[in-house]
């Protein structure tokens, strides 16, 4: 027996169906359970990371978010080792288990306000148990779809658990929906945030009763029943011969690919639409939540695409579109989003000059006044420009040079509010005419296309790449690495580069070169032509 195995026995399509409903179903409430904390990130700063530096209390909260991120190649290793050792099924049993258990544990840790540092300290250790978790739960639900897939349908059975991803940030969006519409506004922001927290208990619930009616893998009994499982999977994954050349390409070509797409489509533009352009944060809930039930259809295409043309086109084609496409998008949608903003910044452009005029996103508070204008401007979410790093600290809006207290911490930023209201900005939440929604929505579909593209058949190349000995190991520790660093810390990167740049889209930046590196890599080294199985060419 080789590294080709196939099952004995094909799964009938009753047990196809079950295989990919209870994969799916648990990779949506697993990563419900990660997004829910992004959906709830400014209640989140309030309740664990206050600070008088508003932008930090936010840049915190992402940094939360990327240490669970950063966490998840540890448990691509520690579950991907037991995965190729034990089993598809029970490994992944466990990573669904650990992953509610943490999620609604933060929903019972009391706030900083109460309990003082060790909130947070708290927060992030339930963060860490959940980067483990999902370091175990993609691999392991992918493998053994793949497993079961007829290689000829194997980019459609796989491109659900693609989907699934897209579906549990719905099901963040959706229950916050329900609970905002459920419990008072001020109940709400007070301890209602948490109920979504408290309800993974139910979802993990569902999630191991669908789970424990599935079977193990047919391809692992049957390398179970050879002998044939790897003995240390961690190690042969950098020995097995051409896998260090795989797991480069696995880590550049497809997740770097993936994950900033993905993410800079879905968590970017919920912070860019509440944040700098400031739509009603119901309204940017309720059109997060209908294009990414309208996106979730696109996986499922794009891997059933793969399966005639082969994987490469699809990811190469969304990467490429991604970089002549990204910075258009986001443009037509701050223009549809805030056009009075623009409008604004156009006819009173912002000057800050002044000694030491270089503000600090991790500082509490500003070593220098005309730091502490840059603040102020970056927590209302004005773009501005800095000029003269000579001299006193002062601001020009436009043509006029407003007279503001700079000696006054509390009424310097109420003061430099006024003066840009004066000068015709308008900092009250918006509600854009349909039109403009509508446009709105298409922009999202089209960045949730983008990110179809490049990931609707990524389950499926990742076990093609592979030898299923190591599979669960050698997929799991460059997509984990890559979602988790270059994907994971994308939030905080992006948010501090608009922090200290001032200007809304700069972020894109960082999407823009780590895509332009993977297209490179998905280039020169992933196969081209229909899919196959694995085979041990290099």
């Amino acid at each position: 027996m080789s590294d080709t195995i196939i099952a004995e026995r094909e799964p009938s399509a009753k047990e196809i169906r079950l295989v990919i409903a209870a994969s799916s179903a648990g990779t949506v409430f697993e990563w419900y359970d990660f997004f829910i904390y992004g959906t709830l990130a400014t209640l989140i700063a309030q309740a664990f990371f206050p600070a008088d530096n508003e932008t930090l209390s936010i840049l915190l909260v992402w940094a939360g978010f990327a240490v669970g991120f950063g966490f998840r190649p540890l448990g691509a290793i520690l579950f991907g080792f037991l995965g190729d050792k034990l089993g598809r099924k029970y490994t992944f049993l466990v990573t669904v288990t650990l992953m509610g258990i943490a999620t609604a544990g933060v929903g019972l840790v009391p706030s900083a306000e109460t309990i003082g540092l060790a909130a947070p300290a708290i927060v992030l250790l339930f963060r860490i148990l959940q980067g483990l978790a999902l370091g175990g739960e993609y691999g392991g639900a992918a493998i053994y779809v793949a497993e079961h897939a007829p290689p000829e349908k194997r980019g459609l059975y796989t491109s659900y658990i693609q989907a699934s991803v897209v579906g549990g940030f719905v099901l963040s969006i959706l229950v916050v929906i329900l609970c905002r519409a459920l419990i008072p506004t001020e109940a709400f922001n007070e301890w209602g945030w948490r109920v979504p927290f408290l309800l993974s208990i139910a979802l993990l619930g569902i999630s191991l009763w669908m789970r424990m009616k599935l079977s193990e893998s047919p391809v692992f009994k049957a390398m179970k029943e050879a002998g044939e499982t790897a003995k240390n999977p961690f190690t042969e994954s950098f020995t097995y011969p051409g896998n260090k050349k795989r797991i480069f390409v696995a880590l550049f070509g497809v997740t770097g690919i993936l994950t900033t797409i993905w993410y800079t489509a879905y968590f970017s533009s919920l912070s860019f639409l509440r944040g700098p352009m400031r739509l009603e944060e119901g309204l940017v809930e309720i059109i997060m939540l209908v294009t990414g039930l309208i996106t979730m259809s696109f996986y499922v295409f794009v891997g059933k695409w793969s399966d005639k043309v082969g994987r490469k086109l699809p990811i190469v084609l969304g990467a490429g579109l991604t970089l002549l496409l990204l910075f258009p998008i986001y443009w037509g949608m701050g223009a549809l989003a805030n056009p009075g903003l623009r409008e604004s910044a156009e006819a009173a452009p912002v000057v800050v000059s002044g000694e030491g005029c270089q503000y600090d996103a991790f500082a509490d508070v500003q070593a220098t006044t005309c730091g502490k204008l840059l603040q102020d401007l970056t927590s209302i979410g004005v773009p501005y420009d800095v000029s003269d790093p000579y001299g006193d600290a002062r601001i020009s809006i436009g043509r006029e040079q407003p007279a503001i207290d700079m000696q006054d911490d509390s009424s310097r930023k109420a003061s430099v509010q006024r003066s840009l209201e004066d000068a015709g900005y308008d900092f009250s939440r918006q509600t854009p005419p349909l039109l403009n929604i509508l446009g709105i929505c298409a922009a999202l579909m089209a960045l949730g296309g983008l990110a179809a593209l490049a990931y609707g058949s990524v389950a499926a190349v990742l076990s093609e790449m592979f030898p299923p000995r190591i599979r669960y190991s050698s997929m799991s520790i460059p997509y984990h690495i890559g979602a988790g660093y270059l994907g994971g810390f994308l939030p905080l990167i992006a948010g501090y580069i608009v922090a200290t740049s001032g200007d809304a889209f700069a972020g894109l930046w960082y999407t823009w070169v780590v895509v332009a590196f993977g297209l490179l890599v998905a280039l020169w080294g992933l196969p081209n032509g229909p899919p196959r199985d694995f085979a041990d060419e290099v």
